[in-house]
């Protein structure tokens, strides 16, 4: 097991490299940015306000609101939702480090549970053996794309009155029983980087039903100060602001949201195509010594932004960092989705985690690997990651 045997490709099934995660950009959105820049609105102006108008309406909430990140959106959803020093928020260890870093930058401890091996998701049943006195949040994640059980979650938060703000940074399509997932709990937050399946490049939007919160984080966002600029210096004329709070530079851009609006046009048509390609691989892997991802929950809808494989590195010739390598070999990017977080060097000095305090992100972390997934991938792109994972897989195997 694991002998770490070196993989030579004499023939790599790509000549090209194949890159993980490019984004699928149209004629549509390059025009949509040569007008802005040509209208010399490049900064926050009538684009963004446009383009949280749409997303609005496409999730289903009253209010969108537009930053320059999810990471920046959640900082700004666990301060308007009253996280301060000390409180603890409850969250997974199988996400990226923007969603512990939020919680620590708005004073809050990241508070870890583990997940469910078959969804990859926080599981509600050590949620409830985390809280505390201290507890204040939940800050589910809605991995790869698939909704967390928000329901037992939501009954968790109720019971113990505590916020539940979701991290939907992979799920701008996720629904959960008949609602998109930034319809449920206190306040959601969306990425838009150019990885997911809404890219702006950078960017994200936190969408709420609360008046008073949106009001607060759209100041927030921009300074602390009580107008947007492009109002400031409209053709409408100058007005003065004032400062209310000392606030973030979280804003979006319209030549951000120039791309967002087209991006979010296509967004049920690029859906579509990841699911042929979702369905491929899916028919292709099956019988190798990989878990490919678990079906659909009933009432449900994936977002299906990572396609992961959890590889059987028990029957393997080597761990996953070698599959990797040999793929890199063979002309294919692929990603890692993810180390756990408290297995990072900070987290584990600052927090003395140590391997074995969460056994099943621990599983996930050792064996998780990410393939080409975009709605970019021509079916030639698709028959070239089938062939690559087959040949270094039957290699190691």
């Amino acid at each position: 097991m694991n002998n770490k045997r070196k993989y030579e490709s004499v023939k790599p099934v790509r000549d090209d490299f194949l890159i993980f995660g490019s984004p699928l950009i149209l004629k549509d959105e390059i025009d949509e940015v040569v007008s802005t820049l040509l209208s010399c609105w490049i900064g926050t102006g009538p684009k963004v306000t446009r383009f949280e108008e749409e997303f609005r309406d496409y999730i289903g909430s009253k209010y969108a609101l537009a930053v320059n990140s999810c990471t920046a959106g959640l900082h700004l959803a666990l301060l308007s939702n009253g996280i301060k020093a000390g409180d603890e928020v409850i969250t997974t260890p199988m996400t990226f480090c923007a969603t512990a870093n939020a919680i620590i930058h708005s004073g809050g401890v990241p508070i870890f549970a583990d997940i469910q091996k078959d969804t990859m998701n926080i599981d509600p049943v050590e949620i409830e053996k985390k809280i505390t006195k201290k507890t204040k949040a939940i800050l589910p994640v809605h991995f790869a794309g698939r909704p967390c059980e928000m329901k037992a979650i939501l009954e968790i938060a109720k019971k113990n009155n505590l916020k539940v703000i979701s991290d939907c940074a992979h799920a701008v399509e996720t629904e959960y029983h008949g609602k998109k997932v930034g319809q449920i709990g206190d306040m959601s937050v969306y990425s838009f980087y150019v990885t997911k399946n809404l890219t702006t490049g950078e960017g994200g939007m936190i969408t709420c039903n609360n008046k008073i919160q949106a009001k607060e984080i759209k100041i927030l966002a921009l300074h602390g100060i009580s107008s947007d600029a492009w109002k400031r210096y409209s053709d409408e004329g100058y007005k003065h602001y004032l400062v209310r709070a000392p606030g973030f530079k979280y804003n979006m851009t319209d030549i951000q949201a120039s791309i967002g609006l087209h991006q979010l046009k296509r967004i049920d048509k690029n859906w579509e195509r990841r699911k042929q390609i979702w369905d491929k691989y899916n028919d292709a892997f099956k019988g190798l010594p990989v878990n490919i991802p678990n079906p659909f929950e009933k009432d449900t809808r994936h977002a299906l932004h990572l396609y992961t494989l959890i590889l059987d590195i028990d029957n393997l010739k080597t761990n996953r960092d070698g599959i990797i390598d040999a793929l890199y070999k063979e002309n294919i990017g692929t990603g890692v989705h993810f180390i756990a977080i408290h297995l990072h060097p900070y987290y584990k000095e600052k927090y003395k985690f140590r391997r074995g305090d969460f056994p099943v992100s621990e599983f996930i972390s050792d064996r998780t690997i990410s393939l080409p997934f975009s709605a970019k991938l021509t079916d030639k792109d698709a028959e070239d990651v089938i062939a690559a994972v087959k040949k270094v897989i039957n290699y190691y195997s």
